[in-house]
């Protein structure tokens, strides 16, 4: 019987993927991996074969998200576009020509996006219902159960329910909110923040959580599958702040995976296992896990490739497309 070494690099098993421009999301369709640019275009690789797709031609792509079959893309040009794996496109919103700032999509093919003041909600059969936001939102984000959207904006998160008349919720907090994210089980809401701060709500009872220390912003969250964990980018590592407790993070220090001497810019849980993906300001690629806090090797860092700037695993947890700033790409098969 023969002994293997431990297994300490995964490089081998990334097949590339010429991007060319800027990546601002991925995700995984079917067995297709997209990968959304900035100039407008969707590239899709499969089985080594890639078809370039142009969502938004002529125009800037600005926000991305996948819906589970398909990319959500929206661009400066105004257009809300679902592309899906056969490389087909459909508008599916439209705002006049003023630029998408945010989109969210719910696996049940509900869909929102927000520009300026309006966020407009599009439901599973095609209805839509806007609402106008205090202020201009930054993030938006689906609730796991219902159709409930948590919209984040200055000096708080609402939480609208389009298909009612009734007025959105505020959880309020002074300051300018970014990001937003919801847990799996639907008790948390988290928001980032211009004050390089997350700032949560445990949900029904609208208490507040502050999670600070942060040397940047926090652009990327990632829930683990059983939901007792949140990471987020914003440090030298990923700092992932334990939910498995009735009150949160309260009282409990964080844990800090993938300590280098760069930033984290982008975060992605396995979907079945204690498993981050974790992505830096230089190009380097982490898989960190939880348990033992071994590390693996995906992307040594590339001169002139710039960040990472998108993560996707598939829906197995076998693949995970990644996209940097420069226009680098690639799709990793974990081996066995």
């Amino acid at each position: 019987m023969s002994v293997q070494a431990p297994l300490t690099s995964l490089t081998q098993q990334v097949v590339p993927v010429h991007a060319g421009d800027h990546v601002i999301a991925t995700g995984f369709a079917k067995d297709t991996a997209l990968f959304a640019l900035a100039d407008g275009t969707v590239v899709a690789a499969d089985g080594g074969e890639t078809r370039r797709i142009a969502a938004h031609p002529g125009a800037g792509l600005l926000v991305a998200t996948l819906d589970g079959a398909s990319l959500v893309t929206g661009g400066d040009d105004g257009r809300v576009v679902r592309t899906g794996a056969d490389g087909g496109t459909e508008e599916i919103g439209n705002a006049g020509g003023r630029w998408i700032d945010a989109v969210a999509a719910a696996p049940g093919g509900a869909v929102a996006w927000s520009s300026g003041r309006k966020v407009t909600a599009r439901d599973e059969k095609g209805r839509l219902r806007h609402w106008d936001a205090p202020s201009t939102p930054q993030g938006l984000c689906f609730a796991p159960k219902g159709y409930r959207l948590a919209v984040s904006h200055y000096n708080g998160v609402s939480l609208w329910f389009p298909n009612t008349d009734a007025s959105p919720e505020l959880l309020p907090w002074k300051g300018s909110h970014l990001d937003v994210t919801w847990s799996a089980d639907g008790r948390f809401v988290v928001s980032s923040m211009q004050e390089n701060t997350l700032h949560g709500w445990r949900l029904p009872e609208k208490a507040d959580m502050r999670m600070s220390g942060y040397p940047s912003k926090t652009r990327s969250f990632a829930w683990s599958h059983d939901g007792n964990w949140l990471a987020t980018s914003g440090a030298d590592a990923a700092i992932v702040w334990p939910f498995a407790s009735k009150e949160g993070p309260m009282g409990k220090a964080p844990r800090e995976c993938g300590i280098r001497p760069a930033k984290v810019t982008r975060v992605a849980f396995h979907p079945a296992s204690l498993v981050l993906a974790v992505g830096y300001d230089d190009g380097f690629i982490l898989l960190c896990r939880l348990t033992d806090a071994a590390e693996l090797l995906v992307r040594k860092a590339e001169k002139d490739e710039g960040q990472v700037t998108a993560f996707a695993w598939d829906r197995k947890g076998r693949r995970l497309a990644f996209g940097t700033e420069g226009g680098a790409a690639g799709v990793l098969t974990l081996p066995g």
